[in-house]
């Protein structure tokens, strides 16, 4: 495992606690996206169906554990808790990402490395991956303000997915082997789909002042 592989995981996994922390600490989940929540739940468990059956290392199967848990248990909070659950911001989360579950399957089984399921639901979830924030910057343009939490809690996801483009350019240039890129393409949108939430958020970092996306 290369710097930039480890340093997105990390990155990664600080996005989750962040997220938790605001969760937890606050009792609430204002400005939070259970649509976005929802598919992420779907990311992990689509892409992790090998976790007891394919072993690769201690470290390997626990950050496949801890993603799947915490995202299943955000859905939870934010779905049957029942404080945090009357803090959901429904009237502004109303992407329809039932249309992105649908179109990252179908796309799933037309284009992958391998027609079998696992290596389609592998595809599935890496398409799903690259589309799911769409629901959460929404809901975030349309509030306007965003709390430090939750704009901590994208910022670091984000940067989780530019780590890993570093980490796919290492391994290009490293590896004799490297064909995984469905990965790559997929990362690259979503990447750029952070790219004007990044914007405002490195403008309010310089100017100390309150993270405000335009509407």
């Amino acid at each position: 495992m290369n710097i930039f592989r480890f340093a997105g995981d990390m990155t990664h996994l600080i996005s989750v606690l962040v997220l938790l922390l605001k969760i937890y600490a606050t009792k609430s989940c204002s400005g939070i996206s259970l649509k976005t929540q929802e598919l992420y739940a779907m990311v992990f468990l689509a892409r992790y169906l090998d976790l007891f059956t394919d072993f690769v290392s201690l470290y390997n199967t626990v950050m496949k554990i801890v993603f799947v848990a915490s995202s299943l248990a955000i859905v939870w909070c934010m779905r049957r808790h029942p404080v945090v659950r009357r803090s959901y911001d429904k009237e502004l989360d109303t992407f329809r990402h039932y249309f992105l579950v649908a179109s990252c399957f179908g796309v799933a089984l037309l284009v992958n490395e391998k027609f079998t399921l696992v290596e389609i639901f592998w595809a599935f979830s890496i398409y799903l991956e690259a589309v799911a924030i769409l629901p959460q910057l929404v809901l975030l343009q349309r509030s306007g303000n965003v709390d430090n939490l939750t704009g901590q809690y994208v910022f670091f996801l984000g940067a989780y997915r530019a780590l890993y483009i570093l980490n796919w350019i290492y391994r290009y240039f490293t590896e004799d082997h490297f064909d995984r890129w469905i990965s790559c393409v997929s990362g690259l949108v979503q990447t750029c789909l952070y790219a004007d939430f990044f914007y405002y958020y490195f403008i309010s970092w310089k100017n100390n002042a309150k993270l405000q996306l335009p509407a």
